[in-house]
């Protein structure tokens, strides 16, 4: 276990280490760059995951717009997880990030 995981007093807290990537998704229409983020929890949550991958904008925006995200016990299952959501759909070029 990491030295900083020991600053957590309460798992409610949910105390993570930032983890930053940076993507470009390559497809007709223009590049669009994702940032995405995962969470390496102090703690693993109810489901026993304790890595979270978010990116930073929306995909899929004329039908069901969503942002990706990704849970796994290892950094590379959520951040490919994660990918997968970026991959799969659609995404505008020129689209603003997620806030």
């Amino acid at each position: 276990m990491a030295e900083w995981t020991y600053a957590q007093q309460d798992p409610a807290e949910e105390l993570a280490l930032l983890h930053p990537f940076s993507f470009k998704k390559v497809q007709a229409g223009g590049d669009v760059e994702f940032r995405i983020t995962v969470r390496e929890y102090a703690e693993r949550n109810a489901l026993h995951m304790r890595f979270f991958a978010q990116a930073d904008r929306e995909v899929n925006e004329d039908t069901a717009p969503f942002v990706p995200f990704g849970w796994g016990p290892t950094l590379l299952d959520a951040l490919t997880e994660c990918l997968k959501g970026v991959r799969q759909y659609p995404c505008r070029p020129g689209a603003a990030p997620a806030k």
